[in-house]
């Protein structure tokens, strides 16, 4: 009898602690470096569907921006996000499909020339600068370029305006089409060297300044005069 009254005042002590003593978070902080304040539910993910493309475009973009795309990764970016790395798929065919786009919001802001139209020349050789330094500025979408043919909506709106001023200036489809596909490889061409060749010197001993002279082919000035001899054939009636 003594043994149960022990054991009751017992139970109702524990009792008594756990009643007053204070419920666990069941909430945790997203991830450090997300960018964002807010909490996770428990296990620290997001419901299912409760993010959208614009989300995962926008962070990646930071991502981007900030370290470098081959810091991108679909499980570092669900991370960031608070989801599981196969919600992103969702939204994104890949990490290819994802870089794609940050490449052409980026590429939206800056493509269009200030010169006018009715100068076909000016036009067509300040939007090829700009897409130089854009590439140059822009590993990311150096390396998008390189990879493959880019057909997103800056990229297709900024052909189709060159095609338009380029038509006006040859009066042919066809030789539009190829002037083009000149003014574009060589600016892609000449961009992926640039890039390459930057901040780097010859280590070869350079007497007679020679390699300082092919260092000065990869300039924005040497840019400008081979854009001009393009533009020059272009302009020259075809035989």
């Amino acid at each position: 009898m003594r043994i149960r009254t022990q054991s009751s005042r017992l139970t109702y002590v524990y009792a008594k602690i756990l009643r007053l003593a204070p419920v666990p978070s069941v909430e945790h902080r997203l991830p450090r470096g997300s960018g964002r304040t807010g909490t996770l539910p428990a296990g620290g993910r997001r419901p299912w569907g409760s993010i959208s493309r614009e989300q995962v475009i926008v962070a990646a973009m930071a991502l981007v921006t900030a370290e470098g795309y081959q810091q991108l990764t679909i499980r570092r970016l669900a991370a960031q996000l608070g989801v599981a790395p196969m919600s992103l798929y969702r939204h994104v065919r890949d990490k290819d499909d994802l870089l794609t786009e940050v490449v052409d919001r980026l590429l939206a802001d800056i493509w269009r020339p200030s010169a006018t139209p009715d100068d076909w020349r000016a036009w067509v050789a300040e939007a090829a600068d700009k897409l130089r330094h854009f590439l140059v500025a822009q590993p990311a979408a150096l390396h998008v370029y390189l990879q493959h043919p880019v057909v997103s909506r800056a990229a297709l709106a900024r052909m189709d305006a060159m095609m338009e001023i380029l038509r006006e200036a040859v009066l042919d489809e066809g030789a539009a089409r190829r002037a083009y596909a000149a003014v574009h490889t060589y600016t892609v061409g000449f961009a992926a060297l640039e890039a390459a060749r930057e901040g780097g010197a010859s280590s070869e001993a350079d007497a007679d300044g020679l390699a300082e002279q092919l260092a000065a082919y990869t300039t924005p000035q040497q840019f400008a005069t081979g854009l001009e001899y393009v533009l020059q054939g272009i302009g020259q009636p075809q035989r």
